[in-house]
């Protein structure tokens, strides 16, 4: 049935309800009223009129109806409402006089039809799917499964669960006290979180489900452990990032993740400031398959921009992020696919140059440390030069700000991938002398289940049986998610007034081996089940990552977890004549060049002056 049909059916249905309503109240009290009849068949019909312009108005017909709600429910009366005021007021003047008994006896008849039809197709619908549901889950056993939550979260998660017949609620759990003992859509609360593990004996759970978006990562730590002990399922409900991005719905599980468990913190954006800056604005990024960079341009779409350039060297990934954006379906955004290579300088200067970008995000680089230390040239080639040939054609075609991602590596670096990532620095940060330009760079650390982290590598390791392979138990990193590096780097794009590196806090250092330890867990098995091994680091590594050196170092917080470092670097053009100076090196001395000469320019390390971490500032 198309939506006009439904439309006209709707209105006939609300026209006889009305009708309905004025004649049942007139001929229940015809007894105790005079009433002329030509003034009381004028006044139906003007109500019936007056009703069906205010409903086609506000679009009461085009609601659907299988979702009504109470806020529905309370438009609809009130435009009966409205109707039976102006059509009384009407009848009153054209005939000097109405029966107010008669008036509000209609109006109640009317109120009550037209909503609580309303009301009952909704329970229809509801039931009929349910049945059907039933059918199709061909006597599958449900799920006996308990929700942690009662409040925003559970709520919305049970309504929208509660019809499953694959999952059967037992019951809710949730530590606020005036919870205790209530009922929410029919399921009971019956305890608290310290009572899980004798509920989960008394009610034979089989499936633990959090419903509460801003838990402790501490407290879902225990909660896991608490389904791991006694051997159930534990998962979570989406959040609301995940359902609006589409990856999920409000009626579907989510598998507990180690990003749950690190406790980063949400991230606010100055919305107003950055809106500002991208709506309606042309920009490019570069490295847009990447992880980073296919973030940043979820991030980015969401803004409105008027064009949106992908640029990358891999066909596939770019043909990936291009098409998830098209399907998410924003409206006036206009998708371009560049492939290009940012080694390939004229190519680059013709695509700055044909798209004129308002901004340009620099994510497109080589990040992976063992690898760049046995490719030393392809390093130099993609970090640095392939950075120089966009950071000058975007200050060739005039492009207001040029935002670099960068790296806690290039930080007094001990390899090859680093050094390039500080070179980059010093060459991106001293364009900003000269120009209309704003140059600046951003440096934060790992990011959880990028490409080529720990967490996939553990992940699959875990899945085979083990060993979980370390290079070394002392080992720490800072980690972040994906999405908030993202955020923190477009907030830190509209902070910046040029030359500046920012430093994202990256909270807390994580042990890797505690990382590991978390993800055998979440696995529900045990260090046992799944061995931790030993390697020994790699060529480049380091123990400890640094975000800023001490002659870096700075109090100055422009933003929330935004910081600035205070950089001096050699002038522009003397790391230029370097990079070109050592283009004929072989890769040994080219290696040990590059993280000579990265060192200066950073900190003087023979002084051993301590390190001061973002965390602690």
């Amino acid at each position: 049935m198309n939506r006009n049909l439904k439309r006209y059916i709707l209105s006939a249905l609300d026209t006889f309800f009305i009708i309905f309503s004025c004649m049942f109240a007139y001929f229940f009290l015809i007894p105790y009223i005079n009433l002329p009849q030509r003034s009381y068949i004028f006044g139906i019909i003007l109500l019936v009129l007056i009703y069906n312009i205010i409903a086609t108005k506000t679009r009461m017909f085009d609601r659907i109806n299988r979702y009504t709600s109470i806020k529905e429910t309370l438009s609809q009366a009130g435009v009966v409402s409205a109707a039976f005021l102006i059509g009384a007021l009407l009848t009153t003047i054209v005939y000097r006089g109405y029966s107010l008994r008669v008036l509000f006896l209609s109006y109640i008849v009317a109120v009550s039809l037209i909503t609580g039809s309303r009301v009952l197709w909704r329970i229809y619908v509801e039931h009929k799917e349910k049945l059907t549901m039933l059918g199709q889950s061909n006597g599958i056993k449900p799920v006996k499964t308990l929700i942690v939550g009662a409040g925003a979260g559970g709520s919305l998660f049970i309504r929208h669960i509660k019809n499953d017949p694959a999952i059967e609620l037992v019951g809710i759990v949730d530590d606020d006290s005036n919870k205790g003992r209530t009922i929410l859509y029919g399921v009971p609360v019956i305890g608290t979180t310290k009572d899980i593990d004798s509920i989960l004996v008394d009610y034979d759970v089989e499936q633990i489900t959090v419903a509460i978006p801003s838990l402790l990562s501490e407290k879902l730590e225990k909660l896991v452990h608490k389904a791991n002990e006694a051997n159930i399922k534990i998962n979570q409900m989406p959040s609301v990032e995940d359902i609006v991005s589409g990856e999920f719905e409000v009626n579907t599980f989510k598998e507990i993740d180690v990003t749950d468990l690190l406790g980063r913190e949400e991230v606010k954006l100055d919305m107003e400031k950055i809106s500002t800056q991208l709506s309606g604005q042309t920009i490019l990024i570069s490295g847009a398959g990447g992880s980073i960079g296919s973030e940043i341009a979820r991030q980015v779409i969401r803004f409105s921009p008027t064009r949106l350039l992908l640029l990358g060297h891999g066909e596939y990934s770019i043909y990936l992020i291009e098409k998830e954006l098209r399907n998410l379906k924003h409206k006036g955004v206009e998708l371009i696919p560049i492939i290009a290579d940012i080694q390939d300088r004229d190519r680059i200067f013709e695509v700055m140059e044909e798209h004129k970008p308002d901004r340009v995000y620099h994510a497109a680089a080589h990040k992976h440390v063992p690898l760049m230390e046995y490719n030393p040239r392809e390093a130099v080639k993609n970090n640095i030069y392939g950075t120089k040939n966009m950071a000058e054609a975007a200050k060739a075609a005039d492009v207001k700000s040029f935002v670099m991602i960068s790296t806690d590596k290039a930080v007094n670096p001990p390899n090859v991938m680093g050094a390039t990532k500080r070179i980059a620095e010093m060459i991106v940060t001293g364009l900003n002398e000269k120009g209309k330009t704003n140059f600046v760079a951003v440096r934060f650390g790992n990011v959880l289940n990028s490409r080529g982290s720990v967490i996939p590598l553990f992940k699959d390791q875990i899945k085979n049986g083990g060993p979980i392979t370390l290079t070394d138990f002392r080992m720490t990193r800072y980690f972040m998610t994906i999405p908030e590096a993202s955020r923190l780097v477009i907030q830190a794009g509209s902070l910046a007034k040029g030359g500046e590196i920012f430093v994202l806090d990256m909270g807390k250092p994580v042990r890797i081996y505690d990382l590991a330890k978390k993800m055998i867990k979440l696995s529900g098995q045990t260090e046992a089940d799944i061995q931790i091994k030993e390697t020994g680091i790699r060529p480049g590594e380091k123990l400890f990552e640094e975000l800023l050196t001490s002659d870096e170092s700075t109090h100055e917080q422009v933003f929330e977890k935004i910081f600035v470092g205070e950089v001096t670097n050699s002038s522009v053009n003397d790391v230029l004549e370097f990079v070109k100076r050592i283009e004929m090196l072989s890769e040994e001395e080219l290696k040990k060049e590059l993280i000579s000469y990265a060192n200066k320019n950073t900190t003087d390390q023979e002084t051993g002056r301590e390190i001061l971490k973002v965390s602690s500032i």
